[in-house]
């Protein structure tokens, strides 16, 4: 369900306008965008626009899909989701010339489907003002976001040029489901003192208490049973960074938080429960035998399964190209979705889809000049351009020299 923990967006564009760059503006972040009081759309989902303000709009636009956010929130634009290493997104993307607009999505939690009918509305609503209609409109995505991008642009066939999906769950939603409700009753047999009624079956108590009470114990239990830990990433196949011990932890503790906090909303949303490991046989635990026999047993319900199919599996029939940016050892939504949906394109849309992997542990886990290769690569795919010397919003200049590199290998840069 993918998603982004805490709404921390880790996929952003770029970062950085240094005022130096920029001739006469005095600060360059309080001058790069010029944006709208947020607004509403009818479906009560947030919006907020933003225009270049120290370079030429080039008349294409830039929609953000923001990623998974805790129910129960506030419905509001996840401002934490607006930024990078402290720098704001909006100002990356007007100062390479781009509108730039985001939108709350009316619902938290599970919100694919309601997300894409609200970045198609916030679309409509861009073009119905003094501004008009864009040239070409992107779709960007992260985690929960990614997989709206992707539907989206399968969908709505002529209202979005193309998109860019990083760390998103675009293979098979029901596998990603599953992955992380293995992981929780797994949890639930390795170290079952935690959650009587399984961590699948936490309710408001439990996430009232879980940063003040569950993260700090789980942690201790971790690190005080490290062979159970080895054998729950390894039974769970939950990808963690060997040169890291903490990223185990890391791992546990970001999955175990989908668990808590995602899945009563998910049934809810779904109409019953997705997840199904009847019939799953759990190997590498040292002894499979007394896991596969005590473990935690559910049986999904139909509507749920026909709620996934009908709405939440993307069907690889693209019209418009699709980038894909994903981090290789990504725990919260594994990267063995991208070959899964590099078949369904290969099958229904030859080479409109493009996969760029990041070999780095974390979800979402991206480089400033790596989500700009991504863009770069997009609009080169869908306008025949390249984003001429947009290194020159990177902060650094080991970063521009990596934007190089990274273009030149990937086609962007003679």
């Amino acid at each position: 369900m993918a998603v982004l923990r805490g709404g921390r967006w880790k996929a952003a564009l770029a970062v950085g306008l240094a005022a130096a760059m920029w001739a006469g503006a005095t600060t360059a972040s309080a001058q790069a965008s010029l944006c709208s009081p947020d607004a509403k759309l009818l479906s009560g989902a947030v919006v907020r626009i933003c225009m270049p303000g120290l370079v030429p709009w080039n008349r294409d636009l830039v929609v953000f899909a923001h990623g998974y956010v805790a129910p129960g929130a506030p419905v509001a634009i996840p401002e934490d989701q607006l930024r990078l290493d402290e720098t704001s997104i909006p100002e990356v993307v007007n100062g390479l010339g781009f509108a730039f607009a985001t939108t709350s999505y009316r619902e938290n939690g599970l919100a694919v489907v309601k997300g894409v009918e609200d970045v198609k509305e916030l679309v409509e609503e861009f073009a119905k003002s003094p501004r008009q209609r864009p040239d070409h409109v992107y779709l960007v995505g992260a985690s929960e976001g990614g997989l709206v991008t992707t539907l989206a642009v399968e969908q709505a066939r002529n209202l979005f040029s193309g998109g860019l999906a990083t760390c998103g769950p675009v293979g098979d939603f029901r596998r990603q489901l599953d992955y992380l409700g293995d992981f929780g009753v797994l949890f639930d047999y390795f170290f079952p003192w935690f959650f009587p009624n399984g961590v699948l079956n936490a309710g408001d108590d439990e996430r009232k208490v879980w940063e003040s009470y569950y993260v700090p114990e789980i942690t201790n239990a971790l690190v005080a049973h490290p062979a159970r830990l080895d054998k729950l990433l390894k039974v769970s196949r939950a990808p963690f960074d060997p040169n890291v011990p903490q990223s185990k932890i890391d791992t546990a503790l970001g999955i175990l938080w989908y668990n808590v906090f995602a899945t009563s909303d998910a049934r809810e949303k779904l109409g019953g429960n997705p997840y199904d490991n009847s019939r799953r046989l759990y190997l590498g635990s040292g002894n499979d035998f007394w896991l596969n026999l005590l473990v935690e047993r559910y049986h999904a319900d139909t509507p749920a399964l026909e709620a996934i199919e009908a709405d939440y599996q993307t069907s690889g029939k693209l019209a418009a190209p699709l980038v894909t940016l994903h981090t290789t050892a990504d725990p919260i939504v594994p990267y063995w979705h991208e070959p899964l949906y590099s078949v369904k394109t290969l099958v229904n849309s030859g080479l409109l889809h493009t996969n760029l992997p990041v070999f780095r542990y974390g979800h979402c886990g991206f480089k400033a000049e790596e989500a700009l290769v991504g863009l770069g690569l997009l609009i080169l795919k869908v306008e025949g351009r390249e984003l001429l010397n947009a290194e020159r919003v990177l902060p650094t200049r080991q970063a521009k020299l990596r934007y190089r590199a990274l273009a030149r290998a990937n086609g962007l840069r003679r």
